[in-house]
């Protein structure tokens, strides 16, 4: 029986580290506990836990420096690894920090090419990590972890919206997600959401944002201008109860760079967004063409913070009738097969253990 040790860089106990046991639960696994608050700490316990143990594959959700390191340490002993990411490390580092990112780009490579396999949230991603080397990779886009059926969402709607002040004609663009300011662009999510009401005519016009960061005293004190209650902020909310906000929205927004950065991604809220019906309002990314069987909305300009894309955005919004929302709602896929859980379960099991075969290794 084969030995996988899984790892998380996010953080034990994370979602991220709960996606990864979900696409293993076919097999025997061991969790390493990582503590993000204590890098180098975990980078000795990790590579001294694979030097010891010698499991017979080690799995990495995230892409962390003090995890990967120690992967690649690993591999130097004879140990392989598959690891599992939803960015592309170099230019998501570099578009926070420039000076990081050849650095970073330099170590994603390695860190590709050293691995025997790779799990991406995204084609793209699988494709990029094929070009650095890994040699073989599979797609994991990531799964709604607490569905709604349509009435239950129908009714958490009327509920969501009589409790935060939103009138039921509303027309509401929200997101979910963490609000960290990025100081090099001036922007975090939900930004374009405020900047873009800020430049709407209509006055039935609502944006929600549900979560917190760094970046939600700046979006507070950006939305005072606008007439109280246009923006909703809700603060972090328990991950269970994400579904109901969703539901009160019209639009979700899904705010990515057109870039090596936003390019590659899909982020862990569409998968969200779909399950709860939700026409998703994004840029010019691969994405925001390959999924759209009608139920997407393209915003211009090279990013969500540009001013073309914020005076897209309030184009849209205004322009927005009852007959065209309900025209895209309509066309959101309540079971797309992407991001099917068991499916993508059953192809991570059938990769892993042709991955260990090769290797000798019953599963």
């Amino acid at each position: 029986m084969a030995n996988v040790l899984l790892v998380s860089t996010l953080g034990s106990a994370s979602r991220e580290e709960a996606r990864l046991r979900e696409l293993f639960r076919n097999f025997a696994v061991e969790l390493f506990p990582f503590d993000p608050t204590r890098k180098r700490q975990m980078f000795w316990q990790l590579q001294r836990r694979i030097a010891v143990a010698r499991p017979d594959l080690v799995a990495m959700e995230g892409t962390g420096l003090a995890g990967g390191l120690a992967l690649l340490l690993g591999r130097l002993r004879g140990v392989p690894y598959v690891v599992s990411s939803g960015d592309a490390v170099g230019p998501w580092v570099g578009a926070h920090v420039r000076w990081a990112g050849p650095l970073f780009g330099l170590y994603e490579r390695l860190l590709c090419r050293g691995a025997a396999g790779y799990i991406g949230w995204t084609p793209y991603l699988v494709g990029r990590a094929l070009t650095f080397g890994t040699p073989r990779g599979v797609t994991a886009a990531g799964w709604a972890p607490f569905p709604r059926t349509i009435d239950e969402s129908a009714a958490a709607r009327v509920r969501v919206r009589e409790r935060l002040g939103i009138p039921p004609g509303a027309l509401v663009l929200g997101i979910a997600g963490s609000m960290v300011w990025n100081a090099r662009t001036g922007s975090c999510y939900g930004h374009e959401i405020v900047e873009a009401l800020r430049r709407v005519k209509r006055p039935d016009a609502y944006g929600l944002l549900v979560g917190d960061g760094t970046g939600l005293a700046r979006l507070r004190a950006l939305a005072a201008g606008l007439p109280a209650g246009r923006v909703v902020f809700t603060g972090r909310v328990p991950a269970g109860e994400v579904p109901d906000y969703l539901a009160a929205m019209d639009l979700g927004s899904l705010p990515q760079s057109v870039d090596r950065c936003g390019g590659f991604r899909y982020t862990t809220k569409l998968s969200e967004y779909v399950a709860a019906g939700l026409p998703v309002v994004t840029t010019a990314v691969p994405m925001g063409y390959d999924l759209d069987d009608g139920w997407v909305v393209r915003v211009p300009g090279p990013a969500p913070w540009h001013p073309t894309a914020l005076a897209g955005l309030a184009t849209i919004l205004d322009g927005m009738t009852p007959e065209r929302l309900a025209s895209l709602r309509a066309a959101v896929p309540r079971g797309l097969p992407l991001f099917d859980r068991e499916r993508q379960v059953a192809r991570v099991t059938a990769f892993v253990r042709e991955l260990l075969a090769e290797r000798g290794v019953t599963a």
